[in-house]
C-alpha cells in the first residue's frame, strides 16, 4: 500500500486557508461589525479624557484600540474556532490529512486577519479622524501589522486547544485580553502607570505590538522597532512551538 506524501506547504497553507475562509464566509458582518462597534467606542470614551494631554495621549488610544480590535477579534475568535475544532472532532479529521499542525494555524489565522482588515481600516481612519491626529504610515505597516497578529493566533489556538469546552476556553480568553491591555504601555502612556504595571508590560505581547503599531502608523521610527519586531517574532516562535505539541494529533 502506497503511503500518501504530504503536499508541498504552500499548497497546505493554500488549500487550508480556502477551507477555513469559507467556514466564516456567513460570519463576516457580524466580524467586521463587533471589531469596529467596541474599538470605535473606546476611541471616543478614552479620547474625551486623553484630549487635554495632548497628542502623545491620544496615540496611545488610537494604537490601544486596534490592539484591542485584535485582541477582541482575531485571538478571541480563533480561541473559539480551536475550542470547537478540538471539541467537534474537527482535529481528528485534520489529523487524518497529510498536512502539519503549524500550516493549519497559519492558515486559520491568516483567514481571520483577511476578515478582520475591514475594521482595522475602518478603527485607523476612523479614530484618527475623531482625535484629530495626522497619520504618518510607514511601508513597514505592511510587515508590522501582520507580524503583531500572529502571536495572537499562536496563544488563541493554545487557549482554544487546551481547556475541555468552548466556554471555559474563551472565558480564559477575555481574561487575558483585559489583562494584556491594562498592563503596560498599550492603551495608557507609561508616565501615567504606576512603575509595576509598565514593567509587567514587558511580558505581554500587546506591550510591543502598541509600541510598533505607533512607530509604522504614527511616526516616528526609532531603534525601539527592531526590539519590538524581534520580541514579536520570538513571541511567534515560541507559541506555534507550545501549540505544536499540545494540539492532540494523531501519528504523534
Amino acid at each position: 500500500m502506497k503511503t500518501r506524501l504530504p503536499l508541498p506547504l504552500h499548497l497546505q497553507f493554500w488549500d487550508l486557508f480556502l477551507i477555513e475562509l469559507s467556514n466564516w464566509r456567513w460570519g463576516w458582518r457580524n466580524l467586521a461589525l463587533t471589531g469596529t462597534v467596541l474599538p470605535m467606542f473606546g476611541i471616543l470614551l478614552l479620547g474625551s479624557f486623553a484630549r487635554e494631554l495632548g497628542a502623545s495621549a491620544l496615540s496611545f488610544v488610537l494604537v490601544g484600540n486596534l490592539v484591542m480590535a485584535l485582541l477582541f477579534e482575531h485571538m478571541g475568535k480563533l480561541i473559539s474556532h480551536f475550542a470547537y475544532l478540538k471539541t467537534a472532532g474537527s482535529l481528528d479529521y485534520f489529523a487524518t490529512l497529510p498536512i502539519r499542525k503549524a500550516v493549519l494555524i497559519l492558515a486559520a489565522s491568516s483567514a481571520f486577519f483577511i476578515l478582520f482588515l475591514p475594521s482595522l481600516f475602518v478603527v485607523l481612519l476612523g479614530g484618527a479622524w475623531l482625535l484629530r491626529l495626522e497619520l504618518h504610515v510607514h511601508q513597514l505597516a505592511l510587515i508590522v501589522i501582520p507580524l503583531c497578529a500572529l502571536p495572537l493566533a499562536g496563544i488563541g489556538a493554545l487557549i482554544g486547544v487546551s481547556f475541555r469546552t468552548p466556554e471555559e476556553a474563551s472565558a480564559v480568553g477575555r481574561l487575558l485580553t483585559i489583562l494584556m491591555l491594562t498592563i503596560g504601555p498599550v492603551l495608557i502612556p507609561p508616565e501615567r502607570l504606576p512603575d509595576w504595571l509598565v514593567w509587567l508590560g514587558f511580558l505581554s505581547p500587546a506591550t510591543y505590538a502598541a509600541s510598533a503599531l505607533r512607530q509604522v502608523i504614527l511616526g516616528p521610527l526609532s531603534f525601539r522597532l527592531l526590539l519590538d519586531t524581534t520580541v514579536l517574532s520570538g513571541c511567534i516562535l515560541i507559541g506555534f512551538w507550545m501549540v505544536d505539541r499540545k494540539m492532540d494529533w494523531r501519528g504523534n
